[in-house]
């Protein structure tokens, strides 16, 4: 799973730490200029250089919002990549498109377990297809939201 050889390997890869890596050695950037640059434009949360570092280490970090928007800033990466990145480093979660529904207009994210595929998931494959023909029933379309 892992794109860089690195000295640990989290149980379900570690693709956050591998964006980090990407982005220092193809800007050439330190850890302490890429956080500069780790400022999230939603929350304003910065990110330090050495919580940079513990991610590319693969070591844990605590998550709070804005420090994913904020290494997205920082490797000029689009914050969903990241936010998966993450959640499957740190939470064990895949997200992907195991249908191959995505296309130029519209972009499909499962969350699934690790080792689920298509096969795994036929009810969800199926509310797929039907969102896709425009077939969702009343409670899960946008004509009929309820207020609470």
């Amino acid at each position: 799973m892992s794109e860089t050889d690195t000295p640990f390997r989290a149980p379900y890869g570690t693709p956050f730490g591998d964006l980090l890596r990407a982005a220092r050695e193809e800007t050439g950037l330190s850890y302490r200029k890429l956080a500069a640059r780790a400022i999230d434009p939603t929350t304003g949360v910065e990110v330090g250089y050495t919580t940079l570092h513990r991610i590319a280490a693969n070591k844990s970090i605590m998550l709070s919002p804005g420090v994913v928007g904020a290494v997205a800033a920082a490797i000029g990466r689009p914050e969903r990549d990241v936010r998966i990145a993450a959640s499957q480093q740190y939470c064990g979660l895949v997200a992907d498109d195991p249908f191959g529904m995505s296309d130029d207009e519209t972009t499909v994210v499962v969350v699934h377990a690790p080792g689920m595929g298509r096969k795994d998931m036929p009810k969800v494959e199926a509310l797929l297809r039907r969102y896709a023909a425009g077939e969702l029933p009343p409670e899960l379309s946008e004509g009929d939201r309820s207020s609470s």
